[in-house]
């Protein structure tokens, strides 16, 4: 693939209206980047600004991202995920409509179905958002 993807449907299970990525910026074995841009109708969008729990989606459905792409590459189908926990959610600030949010995930560790990452969102260079996850992916 070369990057930007920014037809991303084939590769996350989230359908919408409850997408929270829209471009694949980068992808490797250890860092993930997204794009997304916040509109209007989005259902996580409350008085104007993007949610802290959009934020948090942002950072999973980015994991999403990555293990999308990671089983399109080796022919496999795309897989549902589950978030099994979030750790040292700090939110520094909340996009407003119109804003671009960059997203990036580190892979810290991955042992069989499950993935930790640390996660990072900015927006026009300033950090809103980071924490740890842990996600499950659904065996067959």
């Amino acid at each position: 693939m070369i990057f930007p993807v920014n037809d991303i449907s084939a590769l996350i299970p989230q359908k919408l209206p409850f997408v929270m990525v829209d471009k694949l910026l980068h992808a490797d074995e250890t860092i993930t980047q997204s794009g997304f841009v916040i509109l209007a109708d989005n259902v996580l969008v409350k008085d104007g600004f993007f949610q802290e729990a959009g934020l948090m989606e942002n950072i999973a459905q980015t994991a999403a991202l990555r293990a999308g792409y990671t089983a399109f590459n080796e022919g496999s189908i795309v897989k549902q995920g589950f978030i099994g926990s979030v750790k040292d959610l700090e939110v520094f600030g909340l996009p407003g409509i119109g804003d671009e949010l960059l997203t990036e995930i580190t892979v810290e560790n991955q042992v069989f179905n499950v993935t930790i990452f640390s996660g990072k969102v900015w927006c026009d260079g300033k950090l809103l958002a980071s924490c740890e996850m842990k996600v499950f992916i659904a065996e067959d």
